[in-house]
This record gives C-alpha cells, structure tokens and sequence, in this order.
C-alpha cells in the first residue's frame, strides 16, 4: 500500500477475500460449539451505520462484520489494534483486505467517513481493549473501565462519537452545496469520496448517521482445562500468564457450548446531538470545509471564530453521544442466572453475610428471575424466558444452578455445606486483571449486570421475600410459568420456518391456560384437562360455569398443544402428564378437595393422575375416554411413526408422512394437522393407563356419546371393567358428536358438576372406604 495513492484509494474492500473469509467463517461456526445468537430486526442493522461493540474476548472482533454480512450483504470496515498490522505483511494486507483499519492510524476518522458515505458500515469497540473484570462503572456510579497502559481506571474512547458527529455534518455540507446548486462543489465531494454519480452522493447525504450500540454477553464462562490451551503450553513453554488466561476461557467458549448473544441496543442519531446554533455553525462554515480532513481538523486548524465554536461543540457533543451509547451497550447485556446468583452472593457481602442457607439463597433465586421477567427492559437469556429450563429452580434442582455452583466451589469462592452456602475470603480478595476471570468468575458475573438499575433491587426485595415465602406465593408464581411456557413454545413454533404448516392451521380461540379464583375459596377446586390437538380454549366455557359455582378451576395446557403441530410432534405423553401434575401441585395450595375433569386425551390423562392416588382428589370424570378407535387405520400408527423416524434419523426429511389432515369438529380449537408422533404417544399413553386402571380407587364418572364418530363407545366398559374404584359409574350420551363437552349435548356439563358434589359429600365415607367392597359401597348416600 502506497503513501501516494489518493485517501480515498487508500483502504478499499476486496471483495472476493472478504466473501472467501466470510465463507471460511461460516465453516467454522459449524465446527465450534459457540452458539451465536444474533438479536435484532434486520431493518435496525440496514439502517445503522456505525455499530458498536463491547470487548470481552479476543476473537469476538472477528464476528460482527460476518453477522452483519449474512443479514444484509453489506461490507464492514473496522478498527483493529496496530499490533495485527506490525511486522507482517502478509496478515497486513489480509487485515486491509477485508476492511481493517489501525487504530492509530493519522488519517483514521476520515477514512472511515468516506466508507460510510460509500454504504459500509464501520465496527468499533469504544473500550478499546479487553475488559476481562467487565467493571465498567466505578465507585461514584460513572463509566469507566481498567487500562492497561496507565494501570489505573479510564473512560471509554469517544472517537466513535466524533466519526458520527463528523460525517452528519459532512452530510449536512454536502447538503447545503446541494441547496445552493453548487455542482462544483458536489463534483469536488465526489472525488474526494470516491463516489462516481451526484446523485449517490446525495442519497449517501440524506441518509440520517444512526449509531448502534450492541452488547455481546457470552454463557456460560467456564474455567476447566482445554485442548487449545494445553496444546499452546505443549508447544511454548514460555507462554505467558495473560496469554495462558486467555487461551484457557476463549477456549471454553469455543470449544465447549457457549451461548453467545449479540444484542443491539437502541439506536442513536448522531443529529439529535447538535444544538440548534450549532447546526447554523454547520451552515456558515460550509463553503470553507473542501476536504473531510479539514472537517476532522477543527480542532487543531480552526480558521475562524465559528470554526472554533463548532470544533468545541463537536468535543462536548462527543461526550455526551459516549455516554449515552455506552449506557445502551451496557444495559443491552442478555442476563442470565449466573448474573442473579452472583448479585446476590456480592449483596449479601456487603451487608456482612459469609452464609445462607440452601432454600433460602434457592428461593431468593427463584424469586429474582420471575421478578426480571416482568422488566421489559432487563433483556432475559434464553434459560430465563423457557420454564422448561429453570424450573425446580427454587428446590436446588437445576441445570444451570449447578454449573455455577461447580464453578464457584472448583475456584474455591463459596463452601457448599449440608445446608448452607458458606461464601469464602476470595470472593472479596483483589485480583490481578489478567487472572480475575480464572480467580473471581462471581464478580466478573456481578459487574456484568451493575449498569442495569433494577438489578440490585430485585435482589434485595428476592432476599427479603425468600424468607417468608409460602405455598400459596410459590403456587401462584408456578402458574405464571405455565403461561411463560405457553408463551415461549408459540414464540418458538411461530418462526417463519414453521409458516408453511402454521398457515394450514384454523385455531383461533385463546389457547393459553386458564386460573380462575373465586373470592370465597371454599376449598374445593377443579382441574379441567383438555383432549388431543386441542387447547384450554376447549373447556373454558365450563372451566367458567365452575368457577361461578364458587369453584377454584384450573385449565391445564398440555405440553405440545395451544401452539402448533409441530410443537405437538415434538412431545412424549409424559410431557402431557407432567403438565397435568404441575396444575394439580398448584391447585392443592387453594384446595383440599380436588376434581379432576378431562375430556378425551385428557380423560386418560386424569384416570393416570387417579392412579396414582394423590393426596386430596376426591373423584375423577372422564369423557370420551379413547381405548378403541373407530378409525382402523390407528392400528398403522407405530408402523408409520417407526418409520418416520427412522427417515429423519438418516436425512433431512420430516419423514414419510410426518402428519395426517383432521377435520375437526372446532376448527377454532383444534390442529388441522395432526402429527404422527402424536397418534403414537397417545397409544403408548392408553397401553400404560390400561395397566394402570386397577390402581384406581377415587370415584369415577364415565360419560361416552353412544354414536362417538371418534372413539369405539366400547372404551367405556372397558375402562368400567377394569377400574378398581368402588364408586363408579357409567353415563351413556345420545349423540354422534365427540365433542359432547364442550357442546354439553345430553347436558354433560350439569352431570358432572352433579358428580363432583356428589364426590364432596362422599369424601369423609371414600376415605374409610379402602377396605369395603362394592356391596357396600353402593349402600352409601349418594351412590
């Protein structure tokens, strides 16, 4: 690269090495086990300009650009420490290549100017290093971070606020010449930027300079041994500290399933900086501006007394644009569990505390996340949004819990005793910034989090409820979770990539699950489950006719359903049980005496809880309860899911005939499509509840339409046959409908609602009964 070539024809993309290393990059992504996750909308990228990163690890530099260019095609150029350009050429020109510029470089803002008039975008990391403590405010509440050089805390560089602020006035000159008709001028520009027509000039011009300030969190960090480092120590024994630390936690990152979220904060415009005299400046000085470095030059090279007043603007101007896309960097983090638990740890250290018990610091854990989740601005990992994930968090009982756990008790931070957590000397210890994230992870995790201004609240407020937290508190949260679940799994199976069937699809009716809690509880309650390729919406109508009986009634949403078929295929009838075990475990905290009503699948499913006999149900009703079905075509089922399977294991394909059309007799409630798999699991779930029926001993009301298009009206006296429940009876519907619930044909409803008075009544007699036989128990009231 010449001295002589125009500024301009300095630095330009070559793009056939940029494609290719975007290429070889993509290769590699598959390789690794880093898990970009990439969390913007595309229009905010193609409007941005200047994107803005914070720096953590070494090769995160490298990524943005290739993100940026999957999304939109467009060329990045960046700023690279001189280092990668000192001493070889080859990695010089490589680097230049591919749009990287030195940091140091005399001519940088300018160059980097005329690529954003070009289209480019330009990448920068405005902490100008690594910030491996991620301390990043101070004791007084400010900005700020650890440097290197002077060993001692600085702010963060402003420059990405001077480029924005110099190429929107740069715009607003190239405006004014256009204003005033001055080709001459426009020409001049032009060349100066190296854009061949007026007119692209003019749409560069018009273009607003947005500033995107972007996060990049990285979980879990680990600290265990790995291949990279051990290879790097094998074949340099002088390796150095810093450079050891390094390959040791990159290399966990890479190597070994790391989450990396990229998150794009709130965009600035560069514009809303200036003041109004301040864009008059603008206007005056215009004529004298004829190169992008004068503009860069004020400072030094002012000409005039509104020159000065402009070169001091832009200064103040800087440091407000700083502040402001450092705090939207900052507060744009992806917060995750390691990040509450260590809040919490460091809060409880400095209020004097060296131990906590396990249930309490679980509870205070479990607390903190459902509170985070209500802050639309505190931005959730993943683990935090899918109770799938986090759930049996409050009991110790979790994934992500324990690999902090192991983190902390491996870096010798915290003692876990038989029934506390003792935190050790360590955790307050200072340590060297090139060994904090091997030494101290908690308080890398903690300051993290600290620019978030609802963090140390939410902690406190979870310490202080944990210790008076009750089953009615955790029951209620618990519901909240099954609405989060809900919420998550339509999020997930509501992708473009699951448009093609989801478009086929009818259902209409609010899908999500349902509590309804009178204001005079008198401890009875209703659980309402819900048949195959439904939803809640299936038996709200009656959950309602309950619960102005003076019920409490809850609608369970079974695993797979209320969201799309896909979904549905994607779940075991164990999924489908646990959902309904969790709304039985909520419902005992506001009832003592439990009904469970299921329609269907879900009638299977409530005869399944029945046999397990648990504490405080007090009868079961089970409508259309399928073991025969009319269709003979079910008895194909496991051969054709057997068979799916098989192609799926093998290649690409969902399979053979991966789902079945259905035409269902509430299109608003139902799948059109109903997957293979579920057929499937729903005969393992009745070949299961066949040998189970005999374990039931709570009374029982069968109701079966006796013309069920649907189900065999034979699976009734068979499930009479073999329940081993004393009180039992079977209710036969004049109807050709399956649906005999929800449309309450032959009033279904009211015969329920009769039965479970009933059972409430014979609740004291039921109990005693577990030694009488069925003589006897038909001599009792009600029976």
């Amino acid at each position: 690269m010449s001295a002589d070539l125009p500024a301009a024809q300095e630095y330009e993309i070559v793009p056939s090495t940029y494609e290719w290393s975007v290429r070889v990059f993509r290769t590699l992504k598959k390789l690794l086990s880093v898990n970009v996750k990439l969390h913007s909308e595309k229009s905010a990228i193609e409007r941005g300009e200047i994107f803005l990163f914070n720096h953590f690890a070494r090769f995160e530099t490298f990524i943005p650009q290739y993100l940026i260019y999957e999304e939109t095609g467009s060329y990045c150029f960046s700023v690279a420490h001189r280092e990668f350009f000192a001493g070889d050429d080859v990695l010089s020109n490589y680097l230049t290549s591919v749009g990287a510029v030195p940091h140091d470089h005399e001519n940088l803002l300018p160059i980097l100017s005329r690529q954003v008039l070009k289209g480019r975008k330009i990448i920068i990391f405005p902490e100008g290093g690594m910030v491996k403590d991620r301390q990043v405010v101070d004791h007084k509440g400010e900005y700020s971070i650890f440097s290197r050089s002077t060993m001692g805390r600085r702010k963060q560089h402003t420059g990405a606020a001077v480029l924005a602020l110099g190429v929107d006035a740069l715009k607003k000159i190239i405006r004014n010449a256009y204003y005033y008709q001055d080709k001459n001028r426009l020409e001049r520009w032009c060349t100066e930027i190296g854009i061949d027509h007026i007119g692209s000039l003019l749409e560069a011009a018009l273009r607003p300079t947005v500033i995107v300030p972007a996060n990049i969190t990285f979980y879990p960090i680990r600290i265990n041994e790995n291949l990279l480092r051990k290879g790097a120590e094998l074949l340099n024994s002088g390796l150095t500290r810093r450079h050891s630390e390094e390959l040791l936690i990159e290399g966990n990152i890479l190597l070994k399933d790391t989450d990396m979220d990229i998150r794009f904060g709130t965009p600035i415009l560069a514009e809303s900086a200036w003041r109004w005299w301040e864009r008059e400046l603008i206007d005056r000085i215009s004529p004298n501006i004829d190169s992008i470095d004068r503009l860069f030059d004020l400072h030094t090279r002012a000409a005039s007394r509104s020159e000065k007043l402009l070169a001091a603007g832009i200064k103040r101007n800087a440091h407000f644009l700083r502040d402001l896309y450092m705090e939207y960097m900052y507060q744009a983090v992806t917060v995750n569990i390691s990040h509450l638990a260590s809040s919490i740890i460091m809060l409880l250290l400095k209020r004097g505390d060296i131990e906590i018990s396990r249930s309490l610091f679980h509870k205070a854990l479990y607390l903190a996340v459902k509170s985070v989740q209500k802050i639309p601005s505190i931005h959730l990992h993943r683990s935090l949004l899918d109770p799938d994930v986090y759930r049996h968090l409050e009991e110790g009982n979790n994934k992500g819990l324990e690999q902090f756990l192991y983190m902390a008790e491996s870096s010798e931070l915290i003692e876990p005793l038989e029934n506390s957590y003792r935190f050790l000397p360590k955790l307050v210890e200072e340590h060297d910034f090139d060994t904090i994230r091997m030494e101290n992870l908690v308080a890398v995790y903690a300051n993290e989090v600290a620019p978030l201004p609802f963090i140390r609240t939410i902690c406190e407020n979870s310490l202080n409820e944990a210790s008076q937290f009750d089953q009615v508190r955790e029951a209620a949260l618990h519901f909240d979770d099954e609405l989060m679940s809900w919420k998550w799994d339509k999020q997930i199976y509501s992708k473009p990539g699951f448009d093609e069937l989801n478009q086929l699809e009818t259902a209409t009716e609010d899908s999500r699950p349902f509590f309804f809690l009178p204001k005079q509880n008198a401890g009875a309650g209703v659980i309402l489950v819900h048949g195959l390729l439904a939803s809640p919406a299936e038996v709200r109508s009656f959950g309602e006719r309950l619960f102005e009986q003076g019920y409490v009634v809850i609608g369970v949403r079974l695993k797979g359903h209320g969201t799309s078929p896909k979904d549905l295929r994607e779940r075991q009838w164990e999924d489908w049980y646990d959902s309904v075990l969790r709304a039985y475990s909520i419902l005992q905290q506001y009832a003592d005496q439990i009904h469970v009503v299921g329609f269907s699948t879900g009638g299977a499913l409530a005869l399944r809880l029945a046999s397990d006999q648990p504490d405080s149900l007090t009868g079961v009703s089970a409508i259309s309860v399928p073991i025969k079905f009319r269709d003979p075509k079910m008895m194909f089922v496991p051969l054709v899911h057997g068979t799916n399977k098989l192609v799926r294991w093998i290649s690409s394909y969902e399979g053979v005939k991966p789902f079945l059309q259905n035409k269902p007799e509430h299109p608003t409630v139902n799948y059109q499509n109903i997957p293979i798999r579920g057929l499937y699991e729903l005969r393992r779930l009745i070949a299961e509840l066949e040998t189970r029926l005999g374990d039931v001993h709570c009374p029982v009301l069968l109701i079966q339409a006796n013309k069920d298009p649907t189900v065999d009206p034979k699976s009734a006296d068979i499930i009479l046959r073999k329940l081993g429940s004393p009180i039992k009876e079977l209710l036969s519907i004049e109807s050709d409908r399956h649906g005999i619930l929800m449309e309450n044909i032959g009033r279904t409803q009211e015969s329920i609602s009769t039965f479970i008075q009933r059972c409430a009544n014979l609740l004291p007699y039921a109990r005693a009964y577990e030694t009488y036989d069925q003589q006897t128990a038909e001599s009792l009231p009600g029976v």
